[in-house]
């Protein structure tokens, strides 16, 4: 089921955190604040696994967000005492844009993304640090994010968590009311909704994807549960086109040992 133990996965993900980032040499991460739920357990989780002091938070607004997002961001640092610093990426983003005044809102969009994404690396650089994923399960299996942009991270400590379990933990967390209650959105145009994207409501998807994904039901079995044929036909599609988004690049084999695919080190060798 959907529902989770929030005091276990708490105390799992805060040990995935510990390990994760110091095997590889750092003590220190850093994430985007967006001012949204997934990056509020994110740091929450961060925060309390490697201490306040080790996590660092990048709000980085356009000149189209939304207001609440800034300020919601910096409620929850506030809240938690982590340090963070304010990107604003208009000047970047706008000049890439100057000479090709056509791009529509999923370039523009997926521009910002990536624009964010750098930022965070050269911030990761600059403080010897991690860079945090904020990405959830729900997200990562329908590809719903940008390549290389929010999709992009060293480790990720909620790509396993449905978007309704991320509500869950959320409130054990105690982070902000104002985060929790608001609809889900990147904000990366003006009045963008997750769920009007999607078409379905997270509630839909995620109940959708724990049969398909994590019981593995057949679509006869899922239809009896009330689910119409069009809605999981739209979302295996989904999932199916979108499998490059989760696998590293391709490589093409040509020798005996071949990156990926013969040749992987140990994951947990470390340093």
């Amino acid at each position: 089921m959907l529902t989770i133990n929030t005091d276990w996965v708490r105390k799992a993900l805060g040990v995935f955190l510990r390990e994760e980032v110091r095997k590889t040499g750092f003590q220190k991460v850093v994430l985007g604040l967006s001012g949204g739920v997934d990056s509020a357990v994110v740091a929450a989780l961060a925060a309390e696994a490697l201490g306040k002091d080790n996590v660092h938070g990048l709000i980085m607004p356009y000149r189209g967000s939304h207001p609440d997002s800034r300020a919601h961001a910096e409620l929850l640092a506030g809240q938690l005492e982590i340090s963070f610093d304010v990107v604003d990426i208009t000047a970047a983003v706008d000049a890439f844009f100057e000479t090709r005044p056509d791009a529509g809102l999923l370039r523009r969009g997926n521009r910002m993304a990536r624009e964010r994404m750098c930022c965070l690396y050269d911030f990761a650089a600059e403080r010897h640090a991690l860079v945090l994923g904020t990405s959830n399960k729900t997200e990562l299996l329908l590809g719903y994010g940008t390549i290389f942009g929010d999709l992009a991270s060293a480790i990720n400590p909620i790509g396993d968590l449905y978007k309704s379990q991320i509500w869950m933990l959320a409130k054990a967390l105690r982070i902000p009311e104002a985060i929790i209650t608001k609809a889900p959105s990147a904000d990366l145009w003006e009045n963008q909704k997750d769920e009007d994207e999607l078409g379905y409501t997270y509630e839909q998807i995620d109940r959708l994807l724990y049969h398909l994904v994590d019981e593995r039901l057949p679509d006869a079995i899922i239809t009896d549960y009330g689910f119409p044929e069009t809605m999981i036909k739209d979302i295996k599609k989904r999932i199916q086109r979108n499998q490059f988004k989760r696998r590293p690049p391709v490589i093409a084999k040509i020798s005996d040992r071949t990156i990926n695919q013969d040749f992987r080190y140990c994951r947990d060798w470390g340093m």
